[in-house]
């Protein structure tokens, strides 16, 4: 009899173990859309800006677009609303409510629109009391505020950490995914967990989370990118090994097309994301992006390495005077290699490296420019792999084993 409860107990744990982890079978892929936020922040005056203020119209206009050009295509499938959406205060029976001006129509109105047209609706909150802009955050309306998303249709939610006490998101966080879980609605869950906390607890935060925010916020701007790659390359060893389908490292949003990178510098954005294995979250006003940016976000060929179905993160390999390759190891048995300048003395940077010194294993391989800005070529470990990047730009390689004899795999 004792063994019998005693199996019961453990089969028990287990169901409410299963139960409280994510395993909602969402975000097989670092999930690819377009935010408000970095782009539009919290612009709310619809008089003074009506083609920039957060509202119902311009996620409207965006999302044909989006249908029109070909992002929806390209795998660009969410859109979503950041922070400044709500009223200010929450309505008599508790639950949140949309600006009534900006968004006349409600926000079951924006999910149907979105819907018809073959995207997924990404929503913005706080687990604090109140989100970072100030409006009211889901802390003590959690299960009401989730009511509210399912019956609103949502898709995702992006759960920011504002206004709370750091020492509760351990516990607050899957709580929430908890709840998520429980609703009857699949929703891709968004956690900024990690980027609030000194010593995040990753193995727990990739049991109940499909994506969190790592670190500092985006700017626009290339010193706020290379400082994001920088604490990506140093503390890889601390959250890469837990990115895997369905669970992603989010270095925040791409600046392509906005107003602080050049043409180079955000093709070093895209290509290093990719190589992380990031959520490709565009914030970029589309109804203006120039077209060399938007030719950067809809490369086919980069968006495979970042959709790449092995899910595995690549790694800063190698950094040697202010220039970086990038690692990642694809399904296909291929390697996507970033090298990364970040020189600004003006002239393009050669540089000679081993296969070692690329983490790639010997033998030949076909080595296609993924900016399509060399010829293909085929390259074995008899002599160095030798390329030019411009200053603060990137080179992207695909190395495709062209045999798999005689393979050495490298440490």
């Amino acid at each position: 009899m004792f063994r019998k409860c005693r199996l019961y107990l453990l089969v028990f744990l287990e169901l409410v173990s299963v139960n409280e982890a994510l395993n909602n079978g969402l975000a097989l892929t670092p999930p690819m859309g377009w935010l408000t936020w970095q782009r539009f922040r919290c612009i709310t005056d619809c008089e003074k800006y009506p083609d920039e203020c957060i509202s119902e119209a311009l996620i409207k206009r965006t999302a044909d677009i989006m249908l029109d050009e070909g992002y929806l295509e390209a795998g660009y499938n969410y859109v979503g609303i950041d922070d400044c959406w709500l009223e200010k205060e929450r309505d008599d029976n508790g639950r949140l409510v949309p600006d009534r001006n900006r968004f006349p129509n409600g926000m079951k109105a924006v999910a149907d629109y979105l819907h018809e047209k073959g995207f997924k609706f990404a929503l913005y909150q706080d687990y604090g009391n109140k989100t970072c802009m100030g409006y009211p955050g889901v802390l003590d309306h959690e299960e009401t505020d989730i009511q509210s998303f399912v019956d609103w249709d949502v898709d995702y939610i992006k759960l920011d950490g504002c206004y709370v006490d750091t020492a509760k998101m351990d516990d607050g966080y899957p709580y929430f995914g908890k709840l998520l879980n429980q609703s009857g609605r699949p929703m891709v869950y968004s956690c900024s967990w990690p980027a609030y906390q000194k010593k995040p607890d990753y193995a727990s935060i990739s049991h109940h989370c499909n994506l969190w925010r790592n670190w500092d916020d985006i700017q626009d701007s290339w010193s706020s990118l290379s400082k994001i790659m920088n604490w990506f390359a140093e503390n890889q060893d601390d959250f890469a090994k837990y990115a895997r389908p369905g669970q992603w490292n989010d270095p925040d949003m791409l600046l392509v097309g906005n107003f602080g990178l050049s043409l180079d510098q955000a093709k070093v954005q895209m290509a290093v994301w990719s190589v992380l294995a990031a959520p490709l979250l565009m914030s970029v006003d589309l109804k203006t992006i120039r077209p060399e940016f938007k030719e950067v976000l809809l490369n086919k060929d980069i968006i495979a390495i970042d959709q790449d179905s092995l899910g595995k993160q690549g790694l800063r390999v190698w950094n040697k005077s202010n220039c970086e390759i990038w690692n990642r190891k694809l399904s296909d048995g291929s390697y996507a290699i970033a090298f990364v300048n970040k020189r600004d003395d003006g002239t393009p940077y050669a540089v000679k490296v081993s296969f070692d010194t690329m983490r790639i294993p010997k033998q030949t391989y076909e080595v296609q420019d993924l900016y399509k800005e060399e010829q293909p070529r085929s390259v074995g470990p008899e002599v160095d792999f030798e390329t030019r990047i411009n200053p603060s730009g990137v080179k992207f390689y695909k190395f495709i084993p062209k045999s798999s004899n005689d393979v050495n795999t490298a440490t």
